[in-house]
């Protein structure tokens, strides 16, 4: 884990709100000078705190507003089974994010699609084609509550 002070905190928030402020702007609104501001940027950068930027893009604008949670369960745990699920999850279109849990479901998969029949497909063609699957339970997102990529750093982790 790396250290992180009070700026660094308040460089990441700023960067998690609006990733093309620039230098001079973010330099401002925390006091530092746009020089001392670039270096740490760079630094958080370098040492792997900030991983990438991205454009958020409006999912419902482009036609993949319905969230679908896949829970899926694979025939063992063994490590080439998970190795040959894994790699093939990887490159199904639509999937957000797929998380190995612990629980009842082996892996639980985030689904972007347009509507019903859109998921069946993406189902069809690849969900039920997983190397492993023994089980799929999909539930489908009525309303999104709170969904974002920020963390929210301010709330203090104790080990």
């Amino acid at each position: 884990m790396i250290e992180l002070d009070g700026i660094d905190h308040a460089i990441l928030d700023a960067l998690q709100s609006n990733g093309r402020v620039s230098n001079a702007e973010l330099a401002d609104s925390i006091g530092l000078s746009a020089s001392a501001c670039h270096r740490r940027v760079r630094r958080l950068e370098t040492d792997g705190v900030i991983d990438h930027y991205a454009a958020m893009v409006n999912r419902q604008l482009v036609g993949r507003g319905v969230s679908v949670f896949v829970e899926i369960s694979l025939e063992s745990q063994r490590e080439d089974v998970l190795d040959a699920f894994e790699e093939a999850v990887s490159s199904v279109p639509h999937v957000q994010s797929c998380h190995l849990m612990a629980g009842n479901a082996d892996y639980l998969v985030h689904v972007t699609c347009a509507d019903v029949a859109d998921y069946e497909t993406i189902h069809r063609e690849y969900i039920a084609l997983l190397p492993g699957v023994t089980q799929v339970r999909s539930s489908f997102a009525i309303r999104t509550i709170t969904d974002t990529t920020a963390l929210d750093l301010a709330v203090p982790f104790d080990h």
